[in-house]
């Protein structure tokens, strides 16, 4: 799996010119999900993103996560992306042969959204396999990669 994750102070999702999703400070993750990502790659990409610390505390460092809600005051908007998993190692135009099969996808998508509301965060997501406009504000900006496969 692999994810960018972005702290924002605001960010929303629209399909049709609709607002789906929208959170004030937070993270916006989004979320590409691999061929033979398993239970291992779901648990890492929950761990890193509800702990990655990277809001300031009253010093002015990283040190509070998004999962320290009472801290941040944090949300989570996730939107399904599968175009992280794009190759362009050949070539120009990307492939997307390692990018899981839709109906599994969704449900490893929706089990990674289902996970995070479990540890209590406020989520918002997007529409799975829809044409989406994200908005954002990236403050910082803080943008961190991550990747599943990539740990070691």
């Amino acid at each position: 799996m692999r994810a960018v994750v972005q702290r924002v102070s605001s960010a929303r999702v629209e399909v049709n010119k609709e607002i789906v999703g929208e959170i004030s400070t937070g993270l916006l993750v989004l979320l590409g999900v691999e061929k033979g990502d398993g239970e291992a790659d779901l648990n890492y990409l929950v761990d890193k993103v509800s702990g990655l610390r990277i809001f300031e505390d009253e010093a002015g460092k990283m040190n509070l996560s998004v999962a320290a809600a009472t801290d941040t005051g944090g949300e989570v908007l996730v939107v399904s992306q599968f175009t992280l998993l794009g190759d362009v190692r050949k070539g120009k135009r990307p492939a997307f042969t390692s990018a899981e099969d839709p109906e599994i996808a969704k449900a490893t998508y929706l089990e990674f959204v289902d996970r995070l509301k479990a540890l209590g965060l406020g989520v918002e997501t997007g529409v799975f396999a829809a044409d989406m406009q994200v908005h954002l504000v990236n403050d910082g900006p803080v943008t961190i990669l991550l990747d599943s496969r990539k740990k070691l």
